[in-house]
């Protein structure tokens, strides 16, 4: 089996470095791209002896766009790969997970993309750090869907003609869509894969991450909302009716009964409530992750309503950063 390492990042400094060398020596073939770094993540990457590609800054920066680049540059390196590994910057691959992962490649040739779990790194350190731990605890077996940290068989990426480019958020789900479209199948095993590091220390660095997934959810309705996918449509239509529709009601109910309309705005603590008891980690991780949830609604219809605002006014898209 020949594996190669697609790294993509921005600005990410020490992280970067822990991720090159926990691959590092791992494979033959890494291969980094950069975003328009300004801290030195090139030199890192050089000094380490990885290939480097460097984005072209008039082109608009995607993390679907780094990852198709990375690819090309494996390819040339290597034109018999086998197998592709995708991680980000700001993560650092587990031991034994590449020899782990592409083993299951081997015995399940149905499988065209596999992935782990993946954790964070200090979610004792913020909130929303910890809001993030909680996010990755997903299902493990056979999904819909996996994050941008996974290895690819690399025919079934080519076939595909990898990652949209232009998406700015979602692109995983929607080459997932495509792969399972084609007869492929995704898989998320029940193994350690990867330690993140989201960094996340204030309030707006969330607020324009959730932003961002209401952008994501969107535009996947926008490309698979209709059937068999109707890809992103619950989730949509949540955000609106919590995001949007009920403050609009309790609008007209305050011009209508006065101040009795605020009542209206009590189904926000009840719902809190609701989720928090339903959760299944510990009493601190629930209740923070239920507030956090329906909070999380306002700047995801943020999104939503900037996604078709976008193409109401033909804008290119562009990339929303937390960090």
């Amino acid at each position: 089996m020949s594996i190669g390492v697609v790294v993509i990042g921005r600005n990410e400094g020490e992280r970067l470095q822990r991720c090159l060398e926990s691959v590092t020596g791992i494979v033959d073939r890494v291969a980094y791209v950069d975003s328009g770094s300004t801290d030195g993540s090139v030199a890192i990457a050089l000094g380490m002896g990885v290939g480097v590609v460097e984005l072209d800054l008039h082109i608009p920066f995607t993390a679907a766009r780094a990852r198709n680049e990375g690819v090309k540059m494996l390819l040339k390196l290597d034109p018999s790969l086998n197998y592709v590994q995708f991680v980000d910057g700001d993560c650092e691959l587990v031991a034994g997970w590449l020899k782990l992962a592409a083993e299951f490649l081997d015995e399940h040739k149905n499988v065209a993309i596999v992935c782990g779990r993946l954790r964070e790194r200090h979610p004792e350190h913020s909130i929303y750090n910890m809001l993030c731990d909680i996010e990755w605890d997903t299902a493990i077996g056979e999904t819909k869907a996996c994050g941008g940290i996974a290895m690819m068989r690399r025919d079934s990426f080519e076939a595909e003609t990898g990652y949209r480019p232009d998406l700015i958020a979602g692109e995983e789900s929607e080459l997932c869509i495509r792969l399972r479209a084609a007869g492929w199948r995704v898989w998320r095993l029940d193994a350690e894969m990867a330690l993140h590091d989201a960094a996340m220390t204030r309030f707006g660095q969330w607020w324009k991450r959730s932003l961002r997934t209401g952008y994501g959810f969107a535009e996947g309705v926008h490309l698979y909302g209709t059937p068999p996918e109707r890809h992103r449509v619950k989730e949509s239509r949540r955000i609106w009716i919590w995001g949007f529709g009920i403050p609009v009601v309790t609008v007209g109910l305050t011009v209508w009964l006065g101040t009795w309309g605020l009542a209206m705005l009590l189904i926000y603590p009840v719902q809190v409530v609701r989720l928090a008891l339903r959760g299944t980690r510990s009493v601190r991780e629930n209740w923070w992750y239920a507030l956090f949830l329906v909070l999380g609604k306002f700047p995801e219809v943020m999104g939503q309503i900037k996604f078709f605002y976008n193409r109401l006014t033909e804008q290119t898209s562009r990339l929303i950063e937390y960090k």
